[in-house]
């Protein structure tokens, strides 16, 4: 029997999505919230906006109408921005089938709940806990659909789930890996963007090749603390999602994130620079998200209290570096390795 899917979302990684499904032949369609802007996506069969340049294939159908982009769907991909996610559940969620699996591939953090994608989800549509996944991994839009390989990884707490959506998404330049800790994969794809604007200063400010090396991989450490102490797996920011995600989004010019920071390096006010591009920077959100998760568990994030600072209250970017350059000694895996371990 023919997979169904419908995309939720039209942004770059919702339409990138729905591009690589339909060239594989799989029926699928694609939600856009206004009307007009489907109908043109559809008539045009391109999203100018977000992804210019790729005809979609006929296997792809664009809406508005989110009962026609929900019901009768095998699997639902949920791909709006994070702070949108819930009260897009309450749109889609009358019109869901009991049986359609869904698959975040959003990542963020809802400020007011300081919850990741999928407990959103689940606490929309409550007999979707056995039914979900998260997807996630150095998966930059145009790249992936210029069709260059890279992977991802889709984790789920039901092994049955994980490996449908495997085998919906792989094709010869996406290869899909399958896992279990939901928490690690969200945490991991969420705080990475904060880090990516702090790359982006560090381009912007000319601070060079080891400076940016050094910095991603504090970031790391500082992403797997809070992701440890939120329960997940350490393994985890070591693959994909991790370490993955974290070097496409702090290297590449096609990240949102990394770009807002080198701007903000340039001079530009943070409100200047969103009001400018119809793209969303997660990592803006994520910064406070971020803060408040770790008074929560009491987790020591330095470099998310600067990039705050420099966000939200002005700070010259060049005093947010020095004053992470001088901040006390520490040992290099302290609050990551275990203190039975023994660190020397």
């Amino acid at each position: 029997m023919m997979t169904s899917v419908g995309v939720i979302g039209s942004g770059a990684w919702g339409t990138t999505l729905a591009l690589m499904l339909g060239k594989k032949g799989v029926a699928t369609t694609l939600w856009e919230h206004r009307d007009e802007r489907a109908l043109e996506i559809q008539r045009r069969r391109e999203n100018s906006l977000f992804l210019a340049g790729f005809r979609l294939p006929a296997m792809v159908q664009v809406t508005a109408d989110i009962a026609e982009a929900t019901h009768n769907k095998d699997i639902l991909l949920l791909v709006t921005p994070s702070q949108r996610m819930r009260e897009n559940m309450r749109i889609l969620a009358p019109h869901l089938d009991k049986e359609t699996l869904l698959v975040n591939a959003s990542k963020g953090i809802e400020m007011s709940s300081l919850k990741c994608m999928t407990e959103v989800i689940v606490e929309e549509v409550p007999t979707a806990r056995q039914r979900i996944a998260a997807l996630s991994g150095p998966n930059l839009s145009r790249e992936v659909a210029e069709e260059k390989p890279t992977a991802a990884v889709v984790a789920s707490h039901n092994d049955e789930v994980a490996v449908r959506i495997r085998d919906l998404l792989t094709t010869s330049y996406f290869r899909v890996y399958t896992a279990h800790d939901v928490t690690g994969i969200e945490l991991a794809g969420a705080l990475k963007n904060i880090i990516a604007i702090g790359a982006g200063i560090n381009d912007g400010l000319g601070y060079g090749e080891n400076a940016k090396a050094a910095f991603i991989t504090r970031g790391l450490a500082e992403i797997a603390r809070l992701g440890m102490a939120a329960g997940a797996n350490p393994l985890t920011f070591a693959g994909l999602a991790g370490v993955g995600d974290l070097i496409a989004t702090c290297a590449s010019p096609l990240s949102r994130n990394m770009q807002l920071g080198k701007r903000l390096a340039g001079g530009e006010r943070l409100e200047a620079i969103l009001s400018s591009t119809h793209s969303v920077a997660e990592g803006v959100s994520t910064t406070r998200a971020a803060l408040q998760l770790a008074a929560r568990y009491g987790v020591e994030m330095p470099i998310a209290q600067q990039m705050s600072q420099v966000l939200f209250a002005g700070l010259d970017p060049r005093k947010a570096v020095s004053e992470l350059m001088m901040r006390d000694p520490k040992g290099e895996l302290e609050g990551i390795v275990h203190a039975n371990i023994g660190l020397r």
